[in-house]
């Protein structure tokens, strides 16, 4: 499997940048799982952590229902590993698969791409009920960014130690 990534535009609008940047690192992390097996996608990085590859999708899987569904949207739905709000559950993936992780992800992602579409504009505003804040979809745009960005950066020295990959 070989993740398209394609690189945000150098001149754009505000909503056109963020999508294209949020887009570029939803394909990264996928891009860091290319053509692992599913052990090697649960490969913890080091005791005590539990952080593996496939942790940091399903953990994705999370953040995208929770700020896209459950905040921007007002779904009321459980997390997607945690029927008790329990976001570190997500990053057992001890028992999951590249099939599960990467479904649940996908469907996420899906939500909340169409979430952003239908969204009349950046300044739409939702209760963040576990910040007790209100938040704007601009904020929570940002907010997948910064969060992919870091999840990234992870992925990329758990992606190594795997079978020595490194680069964009």
């Amino acid at each position: 499997m070989t993740t398209e990534r394609i690189s945000p535009p150098l001149i754009a609008g505000e909503r056109e940048m963020l999508r294209s940047f949020l887009d570029f690192h939803r394909a990264t992390l996928a891009m860091k799982c290319d053509d692992l097996s599913d052990e090697d996608l649960r490969r913890r990085s080091m005791p005590p952590s539990t952080l593996s590859l496939l942790g940091l999708v399903r953990h994705m899987a999370e953040v995208e229902r929770t700020w896209f569904r459950r905040v921007i949207n007002g779904e009321e739905l459980p997390l997607v590993w945690s029927d008790e709000g329990d976001y570190q559950a997500a990053y057992d993936a001890s028992e999951s698969t590249r099939k599960e992780a990467f479904d649940a992800w996908q469907e996420e992602v899906e939500h909340a791409r169409r979430i952003e579409r239908e969204a009349e504009s950046l300044d739409v505003v939702a209760h963040n009920a576990r910040w007790n804040e209100d938040v704007s979809l601009r904020l929570v745009m940002l907010h997948l960014i910064h969060e992919y960005a870091r999840h990234n950066g992870h992925a990329d020295f758990l992606r190594e130690a795997i079978d020595g990959t490194v680069g964009p």
